[in-house]
């Protein structure tokens, strides 16, 4: 990709967000509030999702921070986590909420695809969403390869695969056909969002996993019981959502 086109996705996402900011400032003060982590569309809790099992502390790097409620929760699981944003809005926000839960970590105005830190910075990385949707993965995640440490791990989470072939074109909910093709799955862009979102098939994610030195440890597909069903988002019913995962989140080591 040519650095004209990537900084205009950059662009493009960090105004979006930037205009969004506020919207979604109750949001992450609900999941700041949380004592423990509750993930994605249908907000399913750590205990079933079970993401952070390899967790164990050390400095963290969050890839798309947004309003940091995932940074907080890693926070007071024992990990120095820096929070990264493209959006200075969403950063605003992020910095509102430490203020007022009292618990302060770096926050960082940077985009995931060129990180300004060292080599070999950190031992865990994370985006749920953020970067993992929201930039090139063959641009951020070489960067995340390239500031984890040997061992270190990363977790993100996003739509799954099934969805985005899924999802319908008149802004109405996932449906039971396929809408588009698999082959070629790269840069998606719609009609009612000015956005640029990332999204891969699960054959090209292994390929480019591997080619920068990760080992997977597991690809979770998540399901949404009835009880963790708080979903504020129209392109997904609960229902579909318990037939075939909405969101899927990969678990990778570097090797």
């Amino acid at each position: 990709m040519a650095d004209k086109d990537r900084q205009e996705h950059v662009e493009e996402n960090r105004e979006l967000w930037d205009a969004m900011a506020s919207d979604w400032f109750d949001r992450g003060r609900e999941a700041w509030a949380r004592e423990d982590a509750h993930w994605g569309i249908h907000q399913i809790p750590e205990s079933e999702a079970q993401l952070l099992t390899s967790f164990s502390g050390g400095k963290v790097i969050e890839l798309g921070c947004g309003t940091g409620y995932v940074s907080a929760w890693l926070s007071r699981l024992g990990g120095e986590p820096t929070g990264v944003d493209n959006s200075l809005g969403q950063l605003s926000s992020a910095r509102q909420l430490q203020n007022l839960f009292d618990l302060h970590f770096p926050l960082v105005h940077a985009n995931a695809e060129e990180l300004p830190f060292a080599d070999q910075s950190f031992d865990f990385a994370i985006s749920e969403y953020g970067a993992a949707i929201w930039c090139d993965p063959d641009q951020w995640i070489p960067e995340a390869a390239r500031v984890l440490r040997p061992g270190g791990r990363l977790v993100f989470l996003g739509n799954s695969t099934q969805l985005m072939l899924s999802v319908s074109d008149d802004d109405g909910p996932a449906t039971t056909s396929l809408n588009r093709p698999l082959r070629g799955m790269h840069r998606m862009e719609w009609d009612d969002d000015p956005g640029v979102e990332f999204h891969l098939s699960h054959g090209d994610r292994i390929k480019l996993l591997r080619a920068n030195g990760f080992e997977i440890e597991d690809l979770v597909e998540l399901y949404p019981s009835t009880a963790s069903s708080n979903n504020h988002y129209g392109f997904v019913t609960l229902e579909w959502a318990q037939q075939w995962p909405a969101e899927e989140a990969w678990l990778v080591r570097k090797i």
